[in-house]
């Protein structure tokens, strides 16, 4: 590292867990963030801001009025533009030490294995099932780390999957609800407040497994209920029979549901 990244990080440079060779390892490490919503958007500035080295940025959509109460990283001025171009000129002028990779696209069975083969850590964003059982399947087959976060409402979660030491989002969540039984955010809407708690709970994770340092939230599902402003931890076990990671597969090639 030269003299200006000892200063920018020496707040985490001094922390006993991480050090010199910490810094180090974050800034060689390679994290993708797929969806740059409520979630994504702190995961992203958190990451970049702690000098995550390369830093790749999934979403397909534009920016639009009704994000920026929970989208912090969007302005009134990025209204109508691509939400991972933006993304990506303010975290390289936030930190210039990170490498930023914008990709302008919708994840699909298609692609995501293309997608995510160059990372070392995934960071889920998205906003609805399909994607999440697509991005877990995607990284149960590549074996690649998954930091999980979702909100509803008023609540939130967040676990960590890394495949071959615990449970995949399968294995806690077997099927989705059926199709219209659960509102989507636009339709329930959600504390903007609330997206920021477990995006920086994802954030925080990610920097975890990076540095090797804590215990991850790996057979561990956090529950936050901001309204009573409690914390819940489930312990949750490996599903054997997981159609994915059990021990007679069923599914082969990542797909929605």
């Amino acid at each position: 590292m030269n003299e200006e990244q000892i200063e920018r990080y020496s707040r985490q440079i001094i922390l006993p867990h991480i050090g010199s060779k910490g810094q180090e390892k974050l800034l060689a490490a390679r994290v993708l963030v797929i969806g740059l919503g409520g979630l994504g958007s702190p995961v992203a500035v958190y990451l970049a801001r702690a000098g995550v080295g390369t830093l790749g940025l999934v979403d397909s959509e534009k920016v639009e009025l009704s994000n920026l109460h929970r989208q912090i990283i969007y302005s009134s001025d990025d209204i109508g533009k691509e939400k991972a171009l933006v993304a990506k000129e303010k975290l390289q002028r936030a930190n210039p030490d990170v490498e930023v990779k914008e990709h302008v696209m919708r994840v699909s069975s298609d692609n995501i294995l293309d997608v995510i083969r160059d990372y070392d850590i995934i960071v889920d964003g998205s906003d609805n099932f399909p994607a999440r059982y697509l991005i877990n399947d995607a990284c149960v087959l590549a074996k690649k780390p998954m930091v999980h976060g979702g909100v509803f409402r008023f609540d939130g979660q967040a676990m960590v999957i890394k495949p071959g030491e615990g449970p995949c989002y399968r294995c806690v969540f077997p099927d989705p609800p059926p199709p219209g039984a659960i509102p989507s955010g636009q339709e329930a809407g959600v504390l903007g407040a609330l997206a920021g708690v477990i995006g920086l709970i994802e954030a925080t994770e990610t920097l975890k497994l990076i540095l090797g340092i804590g215990e991850p939230l790996i057979g561990r599902l956090i529950i936050y209920n901001s309204l009573k402003m409690s914390f819940r931890q489930v312990k949750v076990p490996k599903d054997e029979h997981c159609p994915i990671c059990g021990e007679k597969p069923t599914i082969f090639r990542p797909r929605a549901y």
